[in-house]
Order: structure tokens, then C-alpha cells, then sequence
């Protein structure tokens, strides 16, 4: 491995130095070394600087960091490490620069990582009192597996300040790169204005914008909230706003798309959602990477989560192909908090990862990608990111998910997608992705998991989410043709339908109840879980005698038992008569109440309906494929604009 450090002039280090253009050199920065912004408690910072607690980095800005005499600091960190071995997988990079301007005496040393995280000294260089810009020629050719790169500072005997650093590029790209980005906002018009705020206030990604779109759906309208004036006025022309009905993310992340084509020549288009907190940076990274991608590609960022902001929630995810249904990426892990293991102590973080898709928190689709694949399908929400990405990759467009290009948003641990109304759109939209795209005839074991959700929900007493499944296969079952149409009205009628059974409509406390019959330590016993065949056919065998039986007549107005969200599980449940379940937010319980004819009644429907869609699958997946391009067209999108707009 070929390296370098020598001392260059000293100019801000995010601009291209003296020396640079005087030799006539090209240099493009590909990622800013960002410090934490002020006042963020000591798990955030963990995602800028590992540091030790009790000797923290000072920072007059985002850009400096200054190290107190005698102790060490590294920027082995999610936002500041480089991830080198995306780049090598993906673009035509060859080598990257860490540039960086410094003062005081001291050491700068480079390190890799290999993918198994193993830890390897690249390079380093002494410093003395004086200002000085430095420059590391890095190699990106062993990185083809996994590793990143990082720099860790040692003062000497008196403070050494980083002024300003970055990764670089010592060429331009290709082609000339234009960035547009749409945002898609339903009533959440203060988390909106705050993204197009942060995106006027970083001089770096101002600069990069040709163009932002806000889609906005909501009855709380964008530009009646407060700083909006201030934020349009920063973005002056640059900012497009859209007002239109709740057409879902589909709609809105398409009418986006639709604008971004037909009123702009920008090259990328960045969907983010309203209802994250931004870290701008991630945005030049996402448009810096897919300026230098070997082939047009969808580049998504990652997420952190959003009530625990150490924590990286996902990675990235793929579609398991037997059941169609999405799971985390092979080499991945959920909920990883940088506060309790640095990324240098975390060898499974340095295994490059493949994903399937992008979640449309933060996703850079091509202009190439939309005029050739067109936009979202008209499902409202649920799946139209992730079923976009399966249509990319077929169509030749790969997706990564990019580390140290992230969000902050709300995790799914915070809510439960799979009950109330999102439940209908999960059920049919996983179905109408999976009959457009699946390798087997009769969607695998699609059918079968599908069924052991009805079966699960109706002895969790879920009669509510059991229903609007069973409105999914419905509307499945109409064919594509009922997609445009429905997609107004999806929401509503879910929505209306929600309450029809005691377990979709919430109580604002278990206190609004009497207390429970059950006892706790009876109580107790109902929560071993059983752990063999033997166990879970014996418990599901009991579930379903139990629903033989009437109900004991005082659990309709008194609970047998107060369950948490997290323990409110098939084998507690299945067993009881009623009960208090907390929602997933905290918010409110539901009351649940065991109806053994609505239980037989909806079994019966969807044994019925599940071996009607096992009849039907192949032909209906010919049907979905038949009408994807209609389905997906930018001229199809713009009718359902105008109709939505016009009610014509």
C-alpha cells in the first residue's frame, strides 16, 4: 500500500489548497470530519469522537477539535471514519485524501481496518507548534470486503487543534452532477421547516442544492409554520411547494419525482422524510458517492434512532425471497449504541454490506432510475420503497446504503406497524410487491405466513388488525386496476374501520378500567413461554379449545389482566378472556375481549380466502406485471395529480 504525508499549504482544508491549484489539480471533497454540535450529551458525541469522559474534546465550531495537552483522541466514529470499502465496491475511486490543517505539537497517525475489524497502522507524521495542512494519499485497493479508514490526534505537552479535515477526492467527477430534493410532509409542518432550515443553514449543502421540492399533503400547511419565511427566503426560487390531498408517501415521494423531471435538469434526487433530524453533511455524502458510482445506483442513508440518538437502528435490509418479507442484511445487527461500543471495539461494523433497498427516510435515486423505472407504485405507504429497489436492481440499478450518511428517526421499536390500519396497507402491499417480483409460482411460503398472522392476531384477540387483513386480500384480489383508484380512499376506509372491534380503539389509561381479576402471581405463570414443538402445539391446541368455550361473563367490563406492549405475546393471550394491552408508544391501552364466534367466523374467512389466493396467485402476479409500467408511469402519476386535486 502506497501512502503519503507532507505538509501543503495552509487554506481550509474543505477547499482545494494553494498548491492544488497552482499544479492544476482537481479536488473534490467526498466527506467533512464534523464535530458534535454544542450541548449534545456525551452518547451523541460518541458518534463524532471517541473520547474518554472525563477528557473531552473542545470545539469552537463544527470543523475544530482541540486536544488538551497529553491525551488522545480518535475519529474511529460513525460520521467521521471513512467508509472506504463502499467506495471501493462501488466507484471508480482509486485512492482517497485525508486533508487536514493543524497546530500544536503532537502526532496525527492513519489507521485501517480490515473486515474482520482487525486493526492495521497505515501512516502518521509529527507535529509541531506551527499551523500547518497536511495530506494523507490513501489507498483504497484492500478494502474489497470490508474496513474503513480514521486518524487519531496525540498532543504532546501543550493542546494540538485539528482547524478543519476531510476526506477527498484528487479528481472531479465524470459528468457534471446536479442535486434536486423532495420531501414528502403530511401535518408535520415544523419538522419540515426545521429539514429545509438545516439544508439553507449548512454553506456546504446550500451550495450543492439545485433544487428542493416539498410535497405537502397535510391540513397543517408548511408555509403557515413558524420560520417558514425565513427558510424560503434562504432558499429563494431553489424552493418549490406543492400543496396536494394525502396521497400517502407514494403519492407524495412520486409528485416529487414528477416535479423533480419536469421542472429541473438536476442529475440526483434525494427523497428525504419530514419527521427526521438532519445531519447535513449526509447529504453532500449521498451526492458525493453517487457522482463517483461506476454505474447509476440508488445510494440510501442509514438510520439512527431517533429517541436514543447514539444508536444506529438499521444498517440496511433485504427481502428474504421464501416468505417476501423484509429482514435485516446478512452481517447486520439492530439497535447499535456507539456510546456502549466504539466502532473500533465492533469488528462485525467493518464487513461491507449488501442490501435489496433503501427505506425513503434518505434515499438518492438517478434521473436515469426515474425516467427509466418511473415512480412509486400507488400503495399509499408501506412497501413502495422497498419494492422500488427490487424493481431498480432488476432494471440494472443497484442500491447501497451508505455508513456515515444518516438520519435520525423514529425507530419501530417506538411503534407497531403491524396492528391498526397500517395493518391493511402492510398486508395487500406486501402481496401486490410480492406478485410483481417473486421467484415462485405461488408467492413460496408467502401465503403461509400470511395465514399464521391471521391465526396469531385472532388469538392475541386482535379481532380489529385480523379484519383489515382480511380487506387486504380483498382489494388484492381486485387486481391493479383498483390500485389508482384506491388510493385516496385507502385511508379513510381503514381508518373508519379500525374501531369496529374493541382492540382498535384505545383507552387513554388501564386506570379508565377496574383493576384486573387475575392476581399476580397467577399472572406470573402466564408468561413462561413455551419453548418446544411439543409446547407450542400443546399452547396452540389450547387456544383454539379455549375459543370453544364462552368468555366468563365479568371480563367483559373487567380485565383479567394490565399486559405491557412488550409482553403482550400469543401464549399470554391466547389463554385469557380479556385484557389491557399498552400501544407501542405508551400513549394508551386497548381492551381486549375474546369473541369466540368472531374468532371461528374470521378463521373460517381466512382459510377460505387464503386457498382462493393460493388458486389465483399465478394469475394475478401475470396481471400485476402486465400493468407495472402503467401503474408506475410519470403520465399515470400526473392524472392521479390532477384527479386528486380537481375530484375529476
Amino acid at each position: 500500500m502506497t501512502t503519503t504525508a507532507h505538509t501543503v499549504s495552509p487554506e481550509r482544508v474543505s477547499e482545494p489548497t494553494a498548491d492544488d491549484l497552482a499544479a492544476g489539480k482537481a479536488v473534490t471533497l467526498l466527506q467533512r470530519v464534523i464535530m458534535p454540535r454544542p450541548g449534545d450529551p456525551l452518547k451523541v458525541r460518541s458518534l463524532y469522537v471517541d473520547e474518554e469522559r472525563t477528557k473531552r474534546v473542545k470545539s469552537a465550531s463544527r470543523s475544530d477539535a482541540t486536544v488538551a495537552a497529553g491525551n488522545e483522541v480518535s475519529f474511529a466514529t460513525y460520521f467521521n471514519a471513512f467508509p472506504a470499502s463502499y467506495w471501493r465496491r462501488w466507484t471508480v475511486l482509486e485512492r482517497v485524501i485525508l486533508r487536514m490543517r493543524v497546530s500544536g505539537p503532537g502526532r496525527i497517525d492513519v489507521y485501517r481496518s480490515k473486515a474482520d475489524g482487525s486493526i492495521i497502522h497505515v501512516t502518521g507524521t509529527t507535529t509541531t507548534g506551527e499551523n500547518r495542512a497536511l495530506e494523507f494519499d490513501l489507498d483504497l485497493t484492500p478494502f474489497e470486503d470490508g474496513g474503513w479508514y480514521w486518524f487519531d490526534v496525540t498532543a504532546d505537552d501543550a493542546p494540538l487543534t485539528v482547524h478543519a479535515a476531510d476526506w477527498s477526492a484528487a479528481r472531479e467527477p465524470a459528468q457534471d452532477a446536479r442535486l434536486s430534493i423532495g420531501i414528502c410532509t403530511f401535518n408535520r409542518p415544523d419538522d419540515c421547516v426545521s429539514a429545509l432550515s438545516a439544508l439553507a443553514g449548512d454553506p456546504v449543502v446550500d451550495g450543492l442544492i439545485s433544487r428542493v421540492i416539498v410535497a405537502d399533503q397535510g391540513n397543517k400547511k408548511v408555509r403557515d409554520a413558524g420560520g417558514y419565511a425565513d427558510a424560503a427566503a434562504a432558499l429563494g426560487d431553489r424552493l418549490l411547494l406543492v400543496e396536494q390531498p394525502n396521497l400517502g408517501g407514494s403519492g407524495g415521494f412520486s409528485r416529487t419525482m414528477h416535479e423533480a423531471l419536469n421542472s429541473t435538469d438536476a442529475t440526483h434526487h434525494i427523497l428525504l422524510d419530514d419527521d427526521v433530524q438532519l445531519e447535513p453533511d449526509s447529504i453532500a455524502r449521498l451526492f458525493a458517492f453517487a457522482r463517483f458510482t461506476k454505474k447509476p445506483m440508488l445510494v440510501g442513508g442509514q438510520m439512527l434512532a431517533l429517541q436514543d440518538r447514539s444508536v444506529l437502528h438499521t444498517m440496511g435490509e433485504v427481502i428474504a425471497p421464501d416468505k417476501f418479507f423484509w429482514r435485516a442484511a446478512p452481517n447486520t445487527e439492530y439497535a447499535h449504541d456507539f456510546a456502549e461500543d466504539p466502532l473500533r471495539k465492533t469488528p462485525r461494523l467493518h464487513r461491507r454490506i449488501d442490501v435489496d433497498y433503501t427505506g425513503w427516510w434518505m434515499c438518492l435515486v438517478p434521473r436515469e432510475a426515474m425516467e427509466q423505472l418511473g415512480f412509486a407504485l400507488p400503495v399509499f405507504i408501506k412497501w413502495d420503497d422497498a419494492e422500488y429497489g427490487i424493481r431498480a436492481g432488476e432494471n440494472g440499478f443497484p442500491t447501497a446504503t451508505l455508513p456515515g450518511a444518516a438520519v435520525w428517526h423514529l425507530s419501530w421499536s417506538d411503534k407497531d406497524d403491524t396492528a391498526g390500519w397500517q395493518a391493511y396497507f402492510h398486508t395487500r402491499n406486501r402481496l401486490v410487491a410480492a406478485a410483481l417480483h417473486t421467484q415462485h409460482k405461488r408467492g413460496g411460503t408467502l401465503l403461509r405466513d400470511t395465514f399464521k398472522f391471521d391465526l396469531k392476531f385472532l388469538i392475541m384477540l386482535q379481532y380489529a388488525t385480523a379484519a383489515l387483513h382480511h380487506r387486504a386480500y380483498d382489494d388484492f384480489l381486485a387486481g391493479p386496476e383498483r390500485l389508482f383508484p384506491l388510493l385516496p380512499t385507502a385511508l379513510p376506509t381503514a381508518l373508519e374501520h379500525q374501531g369496529d372491534y374493541p382492540d382498535g380503539q384505545v383507552i387513554g389509561s388501564s386506570s379508565d378500567l377496574p383493576l384486573p381479576s387475575m392476581s399476580p402471581t397467577k399472572a406470573e405463570r402466564f408468561m413462561k413461554p413455551p419453548t418446544t414443538p411439543v409446547t407450542i402445539g400443546r399452547t396452540l391446541g389450547a387456544a383454539l379449545v379455549h375459543n370453544l368455550r364462552k368468555p366468563k361473563p365479568d371480563t367483559a367490563e373487567r380485565p383479567q389482566m394490565n399486559i405491557s406492549a412488550q409482553d403482550a405475546r400469543w401464549f399470554l393471550l391466547s389463554r385469557l378472556d380479556s385484557a389491557t394491552v399498552g400501544t407501542a408508544d405508551g400513549r394508551g391501552v386497548t381492551f381486549r375481549r375474546r369473541e369466540p364466534d368472531t374468532f371461528w367466523r374470521m378463521l373460517r374467512h381466512s382459510v377460505t380466502v387464503h386457498a382462493k389466493l393460493y388458486r389465483e396467485f399465478p394469475r394475478l402476479a401475470k396481471q400485476y406485471r402486465a400493468h407495472l409500467d402503467e401503474l408506475t408511469s410519470q403520465e399515470s402519476w400526473e392524472r392521479a395529480f390532477t384527479e386528486s386535486t380537481t375530484g375529476k
